[in-house]
């Protein structure tokens, strides 16, 4: 498998894995969210948007909030955020609660290995 496609294969099992967490947690009963073509969309309403998406060209996922936008590589079988070096679980968890109030668990997101 070329490296290429053990991105994809990795980075859409994190989006599917997010989006199963989303359905599992509580105060995000008000959120709808969608996968489509390696993009995730989460709709809080008047809260906006969570954007988050494999950006196959540098093999990250990107994250648009309204906090920012954030960059996430795998290092050490975690997607870690190229400048602070926070995990992806982590901080999409605090700009979920941040921006939807929602406490979403995200730290069963899949072990990663390109």
């Amino acid at each position: 498998m070329s490296a290429d496609t053990r991105f994809l294969v990795a980075a859409d099992a994190t989006l599917v894995a997010i989006g199963d967490a989303l359905d599992a947690a509580d105060g995000a009963t008000d959120l709808d969210w969608s996968v489509n073509d390696g993009i995730l969309e989460i709709d809080g309403g008047h809260g906006g948007k969570i954007v988050v998406n494999r950006h196959a060209v540098n093999r990250e996922i990107w994250v648009a909030a309204r906090a920012g936008g954030f960059h996430f590589r795998a290092l050490q079988g975690t997607w870690r955020d190229t400048r602070s070096g926070e995990t992806l679980a982590t901080k999409l968890a605090a700009l979920l609660r941040e921006q939807f109030g929602a406490d979403v668990d995200l730290h069963a997101l899949p072990p990663i290995a390109l």
